[in-house]
C-alpha cells in the first residue's frame, strides 16, 4: 500500500481535552474477532504514544466495534478478556467505549455513527468537539466527523486508497499522529 504525504492540522491547535483511540488495526494488531488475549499484540509505537499522552496528563479512550458479540463469535467475558490484555500491554485507558453490534442491529453507537465519541466524551466529562479520535479506517474518520471531533487516520495494509484519500488529516505512525497532537 502508498501511504500519501502526511496531511496537517491547521495551525494553532490547542490539546484536545481527550485522545480517543480505535482498537483493532490502531493500538493492536488486529485479529479478526479475537477471542484469545495471548493473539494480542501492540502496533509498532503504540506504548511509546500512549506513554507519551499520559505523561502530558490528556485523558485517553478507546472507542471501539466489536461486533463479534453479536454475530456470537466472541463471549461478553472473553471480550472483557482480550480488552484486560490491551491494558496489561499498553496501560490503563481512562475510558472503554465498546460497540458490541451488528452490522445491520441499526445502533448509534456502531462506527461510523458517532456514539461510541459521544459517549466516551461524556464519560470523560469533555465535549466531543474537543477531543480527537485516531484510527485506522474510514469509519473510525466518519465517526469523528460526526461527532464533531479532530480525526486522524493512521493508514495500515487494510486501510482503502479511498479512505486514505478522504481523511481530514493523515500520519504515518501512532507516534507522529500522537507527536501532533500535543505540540
Amino acid at each position: 500500500m502508498r501511504i500519501q504525504r502526511d496531511r496537517r492540522p491547521p495551525p494553532g491547535r490547542t490539546r484536545p481535552a481527550a485522545v480517543l483511540f480505535d482498537r483493532d488495526g490502531t493500538l493492536v494488531v488486529n485479529v479478526p474477532y479475537n477471542r484469545d488475549p495471548r493473539l494480542v499484540r501492540p502496533m509498532p509505537g503504540a506504548p511509546a504514544a500512549l506513554d507519551r499522552l499520559r505523561r502530558t496528563g490528556v485523558p485517553i479512550g478507546v472507542v471501539t466495534n466489536q461486533s463479534g458479540v453479536a454475530r456470537g463469535l466472541i463471549g461478553v467475558e472473553e471480550l472483557r478478556e482480550v480488552n484486560s490484555r490491551v491494558e496489561a500491554l499498553l496501560g490503563p485507558f481512562d475510558v472503554w467505549a465498546v460497540c458490541p453490534h451488528g452490522e445491520d442491529d441499526g445502533c448509534g453507537c456502531r462506527k461510523p455513527a458517532p456514539g461510541l465519541i459521544l459517549s466516551a466524551a461524556a464519560a470523560l466529562g469533555v465535549s466531543a468537539r474537543d477531543c480527537v479520535v485516531i484510527g485506522d479506517i474510514g469509519p473510525d474518520m466518519e465517526a469523528a466527523r460526526a461527532a464533531g471531533a479532530r480525526g486522524i487516520l493512521v493508514p495500515t495494509a487494510q486501510t482503502l486508497p479511498q479512505e486514505v484519500a478522504a481523511a481530514p488529516e493523515t500520519a504515518a505512525d501512532l507516534v507522529t499522529a500522537v507527536g501532533r497532537v500535543i505540540r
